[in-house]
């Protein structure tokens, strides 16, 4: 299980070998699968009733996702592991390539029987070279030992893998980008419908899933769909991987129950920095709303609560912020990226993530107009739903939950031509 994933090197740099993977039980469960000759539709269903939602970002049902797919038919089909984690704030990920390939090996291989595909594809974001070749590495150790090929530990199941090294764009993080690109393509987003279950990877049918959902399969493959419940809650099952930044004294991954409370993560990651008090939080990576600390501390991280708070849980990418963060710039820092990052494909996204940038920026440097606050809703409302993919509403929501929740010290920066907070901060 993904437990394993953020352990220390016992055993030096080879933690993440085939060797000491299999110490920890891996490969166990595809063992089990083949073995028992359990039937595709039955690993959905306890995927089904694992509620294992997907670890990416949108956090759609995985069983459901893969009930999409033709697995009864024999044509060609293919998995792609979304692993280009371009989220700011998200590293969990990488460290689930540098630190415990296999399971994702494993996870990928049991996903490929289930869904009936013969070849599928890892695509690896381009700024983590190491990663790439530690998951060369493990692929060639599977292959070696008989997990990866023809007739799979001697079983009727063939099936290959290959990574894919991206080029560090944002936009491929989105599923059909992704494919484009994998296909040699300018990486931007397809219009749906078609969906990849019908029309994916070569025009084939395609299921795309992000890194840390993979890595779960092999634990709900071994012990049944309840068990991996039972690790969360209702809807929300299992542990999750949350990457904590900012302002805390020990930000790294922390793998923890989905329903654990805001303040009991904070804890483990060593609180705020001395002397320091929370001011705010965005609790699933750079594109979702922020929110204060109110609400943050009063909040259990799972899909549904943050939902409730008025936010989302993303990848899990948790920032942190104390008193002395200006909002203003924090928010044209945000602005700016996504600025970059629009592939320009659509108008509302090209353009208007300029003037979310342009604007935000001439409030920060003193030459805010009392126009403006209405401005910034008016363009992120005009971005939001309008666009073929989700950069639009990644640009947008931060603006609108910025302003919300922290209006005030914009309009500080509009009235008085200054930070409102303390320079000396």
């Amino acid at each position: 299980m993904t437990a394993q994933i953020i352990m220390a090197n016992l055993d030096g740099d080879k933690t993440w070998s085939l060797d000491s993977y299999h110490k920890r039980g891996g490969y166990e469960a595809l063992k089990k699968v083949l073995r028992e000759k359990i039937s595709a539709q039955q690993i959905i269903a306890e995927v089904k009733k694992s509620d294992l939602r997907g670890r990416g970002g949108a956090g759609f049902p995985t069983g459901l996702k893969w009930s999409f797919m033709p697995y009864q038919f024999p044509i060609d089909k293919y998995l792609v592991c979304n692993s280009d984690e371009g989220e700011p704030g998200t590293f969990k990920d990488r460290d689930i390539l540098r630190y415990n390939p296999h399971i994702l090996i494993e996870g990928m291989a049991i996903a490929s029987y289930t869904l009936g595909v013969k070849t599928a594809y890892n695509y690896i974001h381009g700024e983590v070279w190491d990663c790439y070749q530690r998951m060369e590495e493990a692929i060639a150790e599977a292959r070696t030992a008989g997990y990866i090929g023809k007739n799979v530990l001697g079983s009727d199941f063939s099936f290959e893998l290959h990574n894919h090294f991206g080029h560090g764009a944002y936009i491929v993080g989105e599923e059909t980008a992704m494919l484009e690109s994998l296909e040699g393509k300018k990486g931007q987003p397809r219009f749906k419908p078609p969906f990849p279950a019908s029309f994916g990877l070569y025009g084939k049918p395609t299921t795309v899933n992000n890194t840390e959902t993979l890595s779960n399969i092999p634990y709900i493959a071994l012990h049944g769909g309840e068990k991996f419940l039972a690790l969360g809650k209702p809807n929300n099952g299992g542990t999750k991987i949350f990457s904590v930044s900012g302002h805390v004294c020990k930000p790294g991954n922390y793998e923890v129950s989905l329903g654990t409370p805001f303040s009991a993560l904070l804890e483990m990651a060593g609180g705020m920095r001395a002397g320091r008090k929370l001011k705010a939080c965005i609790p699933g990576g750079s594109s979702m709303p922020v929110l204060p600390a109110d609400v943050m501390m009063n909040t259990n991280m799972d899909y549904d609560s943050i939902a409730k708070a008025g936010s989302a849980l993303g990848s899990g990418a948790v920032i942190i912020m104390d008193d002395s963060v200006c909002m203003v710039r924090a928010l044209e820092r945000l602005s700016y990226f996504y600025f970059e990052e629009s592939c320009g494909q659509c108008t509302p996204c090209r353009e208007g993530t300029g003037w979310l940038y342009r604007v935000v920026h001439r409030i920060e440097h003193g030459e805010g107009r009392a126009e403006d606050l209405d401005l910034l809703l008016s363009v992120a409302d005009n971005i939001q739903g309008h666009t073929i993919c989700a950069l639009g509403e990644a640009a947008a929501l931060p603006v609108k939950s910025f302003v919300k929740h922290f209006r005030d010290e914009f309009q500080h920066h509009i009235d008085h031509k200054s930070c409102m907070v303390p320079s000396s901060l």
